[in-house]
């Protein structure tokens, strides 16, 4: 079967199915998406949604949560802002609004994207989780099976069938919780920052930070302005810069040096404005790795921590520095170093993770499984396109990935744009065949 034959056959179930196209499908039906469907309705998922509506080209968003952008959302704190200015942030085709702040609240962003989602008409499905994504070379087209959550007891079924399917699921879609010995026997509480939303309830109380990324230095610093008595575990080196230099944002003048010299040489400078600025992190616990902050981002991944407070409280000692853990037993922590202490709680700031391999499957020739080219674009080990920046955007037969850079908001914003550009040549081509 072709893909036309298999266009003549839903056109067929259509012209007899008055809710055969209806994004709220039945359970049990198979829907044709014309343009792309699009798989998470974060800031990526949008953006793409929104890029593509600006070409002409229709899309379909399906999301497994409730609302747009869940993670920030249900799973961020209270404090949370923007780490970069809000120049830096905004989604294709709409600015922030002239009177936000520098650096949003979250709130102010969720405002702004709830904003977004209006002036596109985006209308993602919600309470719709993937399954299954496989692409169907007999028909050449993606299936892709969902499970609509319902108040009945029994799953509802939708399968979504496209040429192009938008991967935009990203880089933080499932909570990662490292294995520690002993702390299933911890008496204490022990969250992951996804379910942490303020220091209030911590008043008083002894309380570890496992991870020093800038969610584990914020949620210090949190925990430190509600009277926590606190200590962050800090395995690894790590760059801590000032949010601001020269009265601008650090990242913005980065960004603009490196138009100008290489990436070595800017490093060197933001390190020696961070010595100025900051002084030597090492006397704090904080070591630095030996490449560069930009040049390590490059070849890692691993971003910067950009500092709102939180050294100033680690030189004062109101934050402890701890390094890693050796063992936790029923109320205490023992370190690696032998030290060994009581705590009230345990707070994970280990980070997040792509959930892309439970789902992206292999695809079907007839009825048999075989090598899936298309899986090969996103790595079994981080669930994360095996090709670096600015080349993951983009697979096979139609797949397409956004919001996987490692470089935040701007990076989905790039690669929306791309993917938009890319749909609409094709999408173009095939509407001249059908004339």
């Amino acid at each position: 079967m072709l893909l036309m034959d298999y266009l003549n056959e839903v056109q067929g179930k259509r012209a007899h199915d008055p809710y055969f196209d209806s994004a709220a499908a039945s359970p049990g039906r198979t829907v044709w998406v014309p343009g792309a469907l699009i798989v998470g309705a974060g800031p990526s998922g949008l953006a793409t949604a929104a890029c593509l509506k600006a070409r002409g080209v229709p899309s379909l968003i399906v999301e497994r949560a409730d609302c747009i952008a869940s993670l920030w959302q249900h799973k961020t704190y209270d404090r949370l802002r923007l780490h970069l200015p809000k120049q830096c942030c905004q989604l294709p085709l709409m600015p922030f609004p002239t009177d936000f702040p520098t650096y949003p609240t979250k709130q102010q962003f969720l405002g702004y994207l709830e904003s977004y989602r209006t002036r596109f008409a985006l209308e993602p499905v919600f309470n719709s989780a993937v399954e299954t994504a496989e692409f169907d070379r007999r028909c050449e087209v993606w299936r892709v099976k969902t499970v609509v959550a319902t108040t009945t007891a029994r799953p509802q079924e939708v399968e979504y069938v496209c040429q192009w399917l938008v991967v935009a699921t990203g880089e933080n879609a499932e909570a990662v919780v490292p294995e520690l010995d002993g702390i299933e026997a911890f008496r204490g509480p022990v969250v992951h920052t996804s379910s942490y939303r303020s220091g209030e309830g911590f008043a008083g109380k002894k309380v570890l930070v496992v991870g020093c990324g800038n969610s584990g230095m914020e949620v210090c610093l949190d925990l430190c302005n509600y009277k926590a008595r606190t200590s962050l575990v800090v395995r690894d080196s790590v760059h801590v810069l000032p949010q601001q230099m020269l009265g601008t944002s650090t990242f913005g003048l980065s960004m603009w040096l490196t138009k100008w010299f290489s990436i070595r040489a800017v490093d060197r400078f933001l390190l020696l404005m961070s010595r100025l600025m900051l002084g030597d992190t090492a006397r704090l616990g904080l070591t630095r790795p030996k490449l560069g902050p930009l040049e390590l981002k490059g070849l890692t991944g691993k971003t910067p921590v950009l500092d709102v407070g939180t050294l100033a409280k680690i030189r004062s000692g109101h934050i402890k520095v701890r390094r890693g853990i050796k063992r936790i037993t029923h109320q205490a922590v023992e370190f690696v170093d032998g030290r060994v202490e009581n705590f009230d709680a345990i707070v994970l700031a280990t980070g997040y993770k792509s959930n892309v391999p439970t789902w992206l499957k292999v695809y079907l020739i007839s009825n048999f499984v075989v090598n899936n080219q298309e899986r090969e674009m996103f790595s079994e080990k981080d669930g994360l396109p095996r090709r670096a920046f600015p080349n993951g955007w983009k697979g096979e037969n139609g797949l397409f990935a956004v919001g996987f850079t490692k470089r935040g908001l701007l990076g989905a914003a790039i690669d929306a744009r791309r993917i938009a550009e890319e749909i609409e040549l094709r999408w173009k081509a095939d509407q001249t065949k059908v004339k």
